[in-house]
């Protein structure tokens, strides 16, 4: 009779060891899905100002000489409770959807809840609008209308690896006579 007792309490012991496998499993599973959940990282676009422009009509070849570079200041803010890495990257300015200047981003890591702050230069590559039409357009009539572009991909680890990707894009006018920043409008979008 003793038998069917050490059962019993075998049975109990086994019963209690599942159960509290259970209840871990499932408080990871509910932190995975709130608390730990995977966010994207937020870009943001501080300033934009012109740190060098050269512009002149030359009218002997009948042509413009532009010559343009763009302080950028960014701000990547990770709100996630781990770390995020990022792939190398890269920052584009462009004409029109073309792409007319870039710098790139080295890869790298934001901490937990951390923010890093990109102070980027971008220079406008004058030998990609050499035969644009609407480039000498716009040129002419004092103001140049750009659009600058970032996209980071890079990977969160909260039990698995999330891939998550963030773009920003600003549409903006460079002022010639005033060799201002003018009209600037960003938007964000983000993709895990």
């Amino acid at each position: 009779m003793a038998f069917p007792h050490k059962r019993r309490r075998l049975l109990k012991w086994l019963t209690a060891v599942i159960a509290a496998a259970l209840a871990v499993a499932l408080l990871i599973l509910i932190l995975a899905l709130t608390v730990f959940k995977a966010r994207h990282p937020v870009i943001t676009v501080n300033s934009i100002a012109v740190s060098d422009l050269n512009f002149s009509f030359d009218v002997a070849r009948l042509g413009v000489r532009f010559n343009l570079s763009l302080d950028t200041n960014v701000t990547v803010r990770n709100p996630n409770r781990v770390g995020f890495r990022y792939a190398d990257s890269r920052a584009v300015l462009r004409f029109r959807g073309g792409d007319v200047g870039e710098v790139p981003i080295p890869a790298g890591e934001i901490g937990a809840r951390d923010t890093r702050n990109l102070d980027l230069t971008l220079v406008l590559m004058t030998d990609r609008l050499i035969f644009d039409s609407d480039f000498y357009a716009e040129a002419f009539s004092g103001k140049v209308r750009l659009e600058t572009f970032i996209r980071m991909a890079g990977k969160v680890r909260v039990v698995f690896d999330f891939r998550v990707v963030s773009y920003t894009g600003c549409d903006l006018d460079i002022r010639l006579a005033t060799r201002m920043v003018s009209n600037q409008t960003c938007r964000y979008k983000i993709k895990i």
